[in-house]
């Protein structure tokens, strides 16, 4: 199984689909689990740090038109230029981000504390020279999306865990950008999204992070080193 697969998808599997959107997977078979997602808000839809297959445009047509694209982690650029340029909008990021937005061949727009005016909170997971990440939370029916910090890949896991901490913040998990949240569901860019019990097992990430380390870093081996 290869760790990622960088060209175009020609399929993708459908994941994490609910009344406010859908998520896919571009390379099912790829080791990494890359996952994008489409919202609907209003009648329109966000693309959220997209990796592009054909077919997937008759995915997204099914929850209305496209209003814009967002890179939630600055690693995430992906796709999001070749899609935003395919539906004619422009490319979202968050007011901190630095050093992404001259490698977006595509139009961008700022956010703060709002997505636009969709109703979705923009919090700050990570914010450093390594790392700049910005959560989306929707409070009017609880989706909450997380694309690095934690995820449901089989490397970010130990043991029994629906969701997990990604291995380098397993030390240093998001306490203070997530505990606070009880989502109905959590959708992450790395695997399929927790659709049930979602705030137990986000809770459960959270706290036990730090003692099950070492047991994930015995199960995963090299395979973390990358990150």
């Amino acid at each position: 199984m290869s760790f990622r697969v960088d060209e175009r998808a020609t399929d993708f599997r459908e994941i994490d689909r609910f009344d406010g959107g859908v998520g896919w997977i571009a390379h099912p078979d790829e080791r990494m689990q890359r996952a994008s997602h489409a919202l609907e808000i209003d009648g329109e839809v966000w693309i959220l740090d997209p990796v592009d297959a054909e077919g997937l445009d008759d995915l997204v047509a099914e929850f209305g038109d496209v209003a814009g694209v967002v890179v939630m982690l600055d690693r995430h650029r992906r796709d999001a230029a070749a899609i935003a340029d395919r539906y004619g909008v422009h490319v979202y990021l968050p007011d901190f981000f630095e050093g992404v937005a001259e490698d977006l061949d595509a139009p961008i727009v700022r956010f703060g504390g709002e997505l636009a005016d969709t109703g979705l909170e923009a919090r700050t997971v990570v914010d450093n020279r390594f790392w700049q990440e910005v959560s989306l939370y929707n409070p009017d029916d609880g989706t909450l999306v997380v694309p690095e910090s934690v995820g449901t890949a089989d490397y970010f896991r130990a043991g029994g865990e629906r969701l997990g901490v990604h291995p380098m913040r397993r030390f240093v998990p998001p306490r203070d950008a997530l505990g606070d949240l009880s989502p109905e569901r959590v959708l992450v860019a790395h695997g399929a999204g927790v659709m049930d019990d979602a705030a137990a097992a986000l809770a459960d990430a959270l706290s036990g992070s730090r003692k099950r380390t070492p047991r994930l870093y015995a199960e995963v081996g090299r395979d973390v080193l990358p990150f």
